[in-house]
């Protein structure tokens, strides 16, 4: 049961970095108002394709909940009915959560698929939460931590809502991609305690400060990173383009972001350089500065070069995988210490 419940976490896992790929894919096309309702998209469960599916029409039966624009308005059904020759105001009221009424079909699919791969992998994380319940007598701790995980899907999904009624009020985008993060970790720490099998590590005090600096520093720089991203998306959207060399104008965040790259550099070099002086055994700090590379090509790309096709979320996607590795590492450390603790006590 262990070893299949450590495949379904992975599953999960991948699943869950997919659905923070397409989020940072409908960041970059703004399709973040591509269903201007939730959990449905205008009202059905497969979106349209079309402007005249979101137009009045006579003898024409509707459903409760669906949507339609109407003078640059949102209107719902009120109930289910066939419709008549003229648009009945009794059986519509307004949609009061945002005044967002645009319609663009690739918007709404590119959104659309975004919330399907969410409700997808919500599939794999109840299924080992299901099997966590037989692990009980085992790891009481498999229990606890997927049933964190599902609670913590449930609390993404109301922050999506959240998002959508707020037309992407930018503090709530960066809530919802720390809570993305928090999942992560959940599922990375399941992963780590059904590992059967550990490689001869070394436990290093100063390593093990430094990592979770380390991670500390991820954080800050990927909700810098958001910040410095919703300014980019409004000014692209007033400009059409955007300079960023060429800008006086640049916010706060955007300077600390960058200075924030150099001490993440430094410090994860001070962790690679530690790992093989010491001979430690972390080989997964490779995959961190192979991260570091990418991130400091693509930012300066985005910088220099006008946000390359592919750049943007590329960018944020390595951020997040890379601040996986790190705890994952730092939990290897941690264990390794556990274990020399349990030897001394002995």
């Amino acid at each position: 049961m262990k070893r299949y419940f450590r495949k379904t976490a992975k599953i999960a896992l991948v699943l869950i970095y997919l659905v923070i790929v397409a989020g940072a894919v409908v960041r970059m096309t703004g399709s973040g108002m591509g269903c201007p309702d939730w959990p449905k998209c205008f009202g059905y469960y497969i979106p349209p394709t079309e402007l005249s599916e979101l137009q009045f029409k006579p003898n024409h039966e509707y459903k409760k909940g669906v949507v339609i624009i109407v003078d640059e308005t949102l209107q719902v059904a009120t109930k289910d009915f066939t419709s008549s020759e003229i648009r009945n105001v009794e059986n519509w009221e307004a949609y009061t959560e945002h005044d967002y009424a645009k319609f663009n079909p690739l918007h709404t699919w590119v959104e659309y698929i975004n919330r399907l791969i969410g409700a997808l992998s919500g599939i794999p994380i109840l299924m080992f939460t299901i099997m966590s319940f037989w692990l009980w007598k085992d790891k009481k701790r498999y229990l606890v931590l997927s049933l964190s995980t599902v609670f913590g899907m449930a609390f993404q999904a109301w922050l999506g809502k959240t998002v959508v009624d707020s037309n992407l009020a930018p503090y709530k985008i960066t809530i919802h991609m720390v809570m993305a993060l928090v999942i992560v970790a959940f599922i990375l720490y399941l992963i780590f305690l059904s590992k059967t099998s550990f490689k001869k590590q070394l436990f290093h005090s100063k390593f093990n400060t430094i990592m979770g600096v380390a991670i500390v520093l991820s954080l800050i720089q990927i909700v810098l990173g958001t910040q410095v991203r919703e300014y980019v998306d409004e000014e692209v959207k007033l400009a059409g383009t955007l300079e960023m060399h060429n800008t006086s104008t640049l916010p706060l965040s955007f300077y600390i972001h960058r200075t924030f790259s150099i001490a993440i550099l430094l410090v994860n070099v001070w962790l690679f350089r530690l790992n093989r002086k010491l001979g430690l055994g972390y080989r997964k700090i490779n995959l961190v500065m192979l991260c570091i590379i990418a991130e400091i090509i693509t930012g300066v790309s985005m910088y220099y070069f006008e946000f390359p096709f592919g750049t943007q979320p590329l960018h944020i996607v390595i951020a997040t995988i890379m601040i996986g590795i790190q705890f994952y590492i730092f939990m290897e450390s941690r264990k390794r210490e556990a274990k020399i603790e349990a030897t001394t006590q002995v």
